[in-house]
This record gives C-alpha cells, structure tokens and sequence, in this order.
C-alpha cells in the first residue's frame, strides 16, 4: 500500500508532537481536520446516514486522537489509524441512534489491535479527571455531546444556548483539554 506525501506529513507531525513540539501537534490537527470532515461525510453518505452528524463525528475524532496519541505506533501509517477511528466514532454515532451497522471483517482486519483492559480503565479515569477540570457550560458540552452521543441540536436546547454557541464552546472545551492534558505529561 502507498502511502502519500500528505499522510506522511501528518507521520512526521504527530512523531514530532509525540516528542512535545506543540507547533508540530498544531499544524497536523490544522491539516488533518478537513480530511477527517471529507472522510465521516463519505462514511455518513456510504451508509445513508444523516450528513448532518459528521461534523459532532469529526469533533469526537479529534478528542479521541489527542486522548490516544499515545497509542500510535510511530513506524505503521498513520492513515489506517484515522481512518480507524474515524469509523469507530461514526458506527457508535448512529449506534447510538438506533442504527444497526455491520462492517465486513476485511474493511478493518489491518486496524484490529487487542486492547489491554487495564490501560483501557485507566485512560478512561484519566479523561474523567481532565474533564472534571473544565467550567460549566464546556464540561455539560463535552459530557453531552461525547460521551453521552446526544446532538448539538439536543444539548444547545438542553442549555438554553444556539447550537452555533455550542459548537464554540465544544471547540473550546476541546481545545482546554488538549491544554490539560499537556499541562500533565510535561
């Protein structure tokens, strides 16, 4: 498999980043969100599902690829690893909406990787910690948008907010927590 010039850009950022250049994290989340977007819309449309959710997907996408950036593995392609969990966030988005999904084993034989149960509960108390340390309404926000799966439409009514004013403050939560959470590896 080729692996382009683009992707190996992002390798080269993300390696960078992984070794504390924030500039390097910056420019590849800059330059990887629209592919992300591009990728959950296709995804959404593939499986006739509503394009409306791909953006709160690529929201989620973000979130779980600063949250286990530690977990790629610097010497394999990072495209496979996005494309991964880009497809993970939208079979639990529409699962979350009722939505039966079933993939063939050969569109994710090449990303399947067994997951150690107790590094598992401790990221999950580790999110929860960095969570906890957000300010009302960005940690509600979070909360409700991502790890509950309800809709900016649902959360922004929930909160007396417009979902634009959602959306905002879900980026900037988002952006807290990176701050956060680089704030406890340094």
């Amino acid at each position: 498999m080729a692996i382009s010039a683009r992707q190996q850009q992002w390798a080269t950022w993300m390696r960078a980043a992984l070794s504390g250049d924030e500039r390097a994290y910056h420019a590849f989340l800059t330059d990887v969100a629209p592919h992300l977007r591009a990728m959950a819309r296709r995804r959404c449309d593939m499986l006739g599902a509503d394009k409306s959710i791909a953006e709160d997907i690529v929201q989620e996408v973000l979130l779980s690829v600063h949250l286990k950036r530690g977990s790629w593995d610097p010497s394999r392609p990072i495209g496979p690893w996005l494309a991964a969990i880009t497809r993970n966030k939208l079979i639990d988005a529409l699962r979350r909406r009722g939505r039966r999904v079933d993939i063939p084993i050969e569109d994710v034989a090449e990303t399947l990787a067994a997951l150690d149960a107790g590094e598992t509960e401790q990221d999950l108390g580790d999110a929860s910690r960095l969570l906890d340390r957000l300010k009302d309404p960005q940690r509600d926000i979070v909360r409700s948008i991502s790890l509950e799966g309800r809709e900016v439409r649902e959360t922004a009514a929930r909160l007396n907010m417009t979902e634009g004013a959602v959306r905002v403050a879900l980026h900037r939560a988002l952006k807290n927590l990176a701050a956060l959470y680089r704030s406890t590896v340094e």
